[in-house]
């Protein structure tokens, strides 16, 4: 083969995967966004945004008059749009949280669009209550405007057969509790249904659908339809394993199993979630359009079909993933682990292929050398977790602040810093390694690590088993093509090149995902699916780079380079300042006993700016439950803020032991803090043998200990406690609200440092025990 065209034949190859590698990235990143003027009855970005504009002003947690004032205006908007939206008041209740259960009085918004024969209903939820520091521009609020727009498009074209009930839930940044209230109580949740939750956790990026109800096959099989179906079944493992939770939550939680249905989210730019700086301004219109497109079509889609017969689970999951052109590729579950014994089996075969050969282009392939090459290809793996963990060491070492964040807010550099030194290991493994042991044997190594991982994935988490598997497959198979069925070595490198493609197209659309997804500080996921990537790639480079003591040495060098210049165009671009500044938390605690008051922060290590407050830490979970573990504190000055106040109703002892009925408020005409952004009571005890609050029977556990929290309290809640005869109750009672600014000793801010999304950011807490 002449010297042209090999490397014609190398470049038309890199230039194929190349293509493909756009393709698959390019199908899963959202539409351009549609302008107001946008027919009718499709989605438009321009439409919703006015919404978001609207009801993301100010802070609006669950029980502020500015929730109200947002409540208020979603109920004019479906009222404008010719429904008859109700005001839903109930009281819901989580045990997701812990051992602490937390309750709250919710007032849901929820609106019917009838079907002409309604199999069952689709519901359409979207929270309207902002975290406590948050504007929710994003977070709910491109959910709640999607979810009015679709509501609009879906009156300009032909009724749908099912009914849509839109919900718009209260209370789901406190405890999920408007959600729960909901699935609980209300009547048009009774006979279940399919739900499809609406979230964000960001301000840019692609739409996922992200989780699902078990046996999803034909929900599956539905959202496929949208235009823009971005979704894989390894993040629906990832998620199951995680302990986050949104207002999905609680229907898959129901007892009586009424309802299945997917929840969507996007997820980059996660320095704005739940911070102040989730604005209006920083959302992605076209991420806004990417919602609203595929809720408006999958709507349109489960509006048509059987709901009754899609509100049962599916005998099984299904295994998907996005392909090039918008396709969302699945097969059922059960072919999982055909699939994964199939990798092993082709990769047994593959190398049973090149120990009967012993040699292939003058590099040896004897059994030895081919066990060493499989034993040596975890090295890039491990190497690129390794890799990961260091660079975020490096990133908090240069700038501490980010030891508080899971992205910072410009993260690109970093993201292909952190791509850099994947490449950096994996060439330098197969570079360093090839003389020694020879490119078939990496190759084969590389492939039957990936079949092993895809062995692994289908006992563990099943849906993400393809995306080892099925690279694992098609390589060896191409590989065994190219060393029986092809001539000469243009033939081959074509062969790889076809096998390394099934790899390309399945996994480099998961390593963008698994960016936003899991964020730098836990950067090695990202990194080891990139690195199976990688070890997919191997192949190729086995078959185009040529031997010899140097060959590959510039690769290597070109990987390290990108890493260096990525990591300092990172540093350069995402400095702090006032658009993005360092986020830090601090809290107010007073012991209304004891008059003693503390500053908190449970920031690893305190900032600078942190650190002017805090100086040691100890355990306030005793006096103040909301704090978990050793936190930062320093002494602070008493502020003028009453205690909480607890009324005896009624104490009558029976058969049954002692019952109090209790009312429980904050100190009568107070605020706690300077707003009202956060109102809740936190009750705990001991020796209790069963306890109702607002209504809601508490759980309480097995050593009769009671951990409650109850949102909007502020005309008070009732707690009827059951105790053994004869017996005390001791009961510390916290109050909770928000606001640092005019409490004495505060420091201000500087403009680069700002206030984290988290829910003990700029809380004020004041406790006392009493005893009845």
């Amino acid at each position: 083969m002449n010297v042209t065209r090999s490397r014609a034949t190398t470049l038309a190859c890199t230039l194929l995967l190349v293509l493909l590698a756009a393709a698959s990235v390019w199908a899963v990143l959202p539409p351009s966004p549609r302008s107001a003027d946008a027919p009718a009855d499709e989605f438009s970005a321009e439409r919703a945004f006015a919404t978001v504009e609207a009801i993301s002003t100010q802070v609006h947690p669950h029980g502020t008059a500015a929730a109200a004032e947002v409540r208020d205006t979603i109920v004019a908007d479906l009222a404008a749009l010719g429904l008859a939206p109700e005001v839903v008041d109930g009281v819901g209740m989580s045990g997701r949280l812990g051992d602490q259960s937390r309750v709250a009085a919710t007032k849901n918004v929820v609106a019917t669009i009838e079907g002409e024969d309604s199999s069952g209903p689709v519901f359409l939820l979207a929270h309207y209550d902002s975290a406590e520091v948050s504007h929710g521009a994003n977070d709910d609020g491109a959910g709640v405007a999607t979810l009015l727009e679709t509501a609009r498009a879906l009156g300009e074209g032909p009724a749908l057969r099912n009914d849509v009930v839109l919900v718009f839930t209260d209370a789901e940044e406190a405890c999920l509790c408007g959600a729960e209230a909901f699935v609980h109580a209300d009547p048009r949740a009774a006979g279940g249904g399919v739900a499809v939750n609406l979230e964000a956790r960001g301000s840019a990026g692609p739409v996922v659908m992200f989780e699902t109800s078990d046996g999803n096959a034909a929900l599956v099989d539905a959202y496929a339809q949208v235009p823009y179906p971005v979704g894989s079944s390894l993040a629906v493992e990832v998620y199951r394993i995680l302990p986050n939770d949104t207002d999905f939550s609680p229907f898959l939680d129901d007892p009586e199993a009424r309802f299945t249905g997917l929840n969507s989210a996007y997820i980059d730019g996660a320095a704005a979630y739940h911070a102040p700086q989730d604005t209006a301004d920083r959302m992605s219109l076209a991420t806004l359009q990417h919602h609203g497109s595929n809720a408006l079509a999958l709507v349109r889609e489960l509006g048509d079909a059987d709901t009754a017969a899609l509100a049962q689970p599916s005998a099984h999951d299904a295994t998907y993933f996005p392909l090039p052109g918008h396709v969302l590729a699945r097969y059922p579950g059960w072919l999982t682990w055909p699939f994964a014994l199939a990798a092993v089996l082709a990769v047994g075969a593959f190398a049973v292929v090149l120990a009967r050969r012993r040699e292939v282009h003058g590099e040896p392939t004897t059994a030895g050398r081919l066990v060493a090459g499989f034993a040596s290809a975890l090295l890039p793996i491990v190497g690129a977790v390794l890799g990961a963990m260091g660079l975020w060491w490096l990133m908090v070492a240069i700038r501490p602040g980010y030891d508080e964040m899971l992205d910072p807010w410009r993260p690109w550099g970093f993201r292909v810093a952190l791509l850099g030194i994947v490449g950096l290991v994996l060439t330098g493994w197969f570079v360093g390694l090839r003389r020694r042991l020879g490119a078939p044997a990496l190759a084969l190594g590389a492939l039957g690590w990936l079949a092993v991982i895809g062995v692994v994935l289908a006992a563990v988490t099943p849906g993400a088993s393809y995306l080892a598997a099925l690279p694992a497959m098609a390589g060896a198979v191409a590989g065994i093509v190219a060393l029986t069925a092809t001539r000469g070595v243009a033939g081959g490198r074509v062969a790889v090149t076809l096998g390394a493609a099934v790899g390309v197209v399945v996994v480099a659309p998961v390593v963008l995902l698994f960016f936003p997804a899991l964020g730098l500080e836990t950067g090695a996921a990202p990194a080891v699916v990139a690195a199976l990537l990688g070890l997919a790639l191997t192949p190729v480079l086995a078959a185009m780079l040529p031997r010899g003591r140097r060959t590959g040495g510039w690769l290597v060098a070109a990987c390290g380079g990108l890493t260096v210049v990525a990591l300092l165009v990172g540093l350069v671009v995402d400095d702090f300042d006032a658009r993005h500044p360092e986020p830090t938390r601090l809290a107010y605690a007073l012991d209304a006993d004891t008059g003693q008051a503390l500053w908190v922060s449970d920031e690893g290590t305190p900032s600078d700016w942190t650190g002017q407050l805090v100086e040691r830490q100890q355990d306030l979970s005793g006096p103040f439950p909301m704090f978990h573990g050793e936190v930062w504190t320093g002494r602070a000055d008493a502020a003028d803020l009453p205690a909480p106040e607890v009324t005896v109703v009624s104490d009558e002892t029976s058969s049954e032991g002692r019952t109090l009925t209790l009312t429980v408020r904050p100190g009568e005409g107070a605020r706690i803090g300077t707003s009202d952004a956060l109102r809740y009571v936190e009750l705990d005890a001991d020796g209790v043998t069963s306890a109702v609050l607002s209504g809601r029977e508490l759980p309480v556990g097995g050593d009769g200990h009671l951990s409650t929290r109850h949102y909007t309290p502020a005309g008070g809640v009732e707690l009827v406690v059951t105790l053994p005869a004869g017996r005390e109750l001791d009961l510390r009672v916290v109050a909770g609200g928000g606001g640092l600014e005019d409490l004495p000793g505060f420091v201000a801010r500087p403009a680069d440092v700002g206030v984290a999304g988290s829910h003990t950011s700029e809380l004020v807490l004041v406790g006392t025990s009493v005893t009845l």
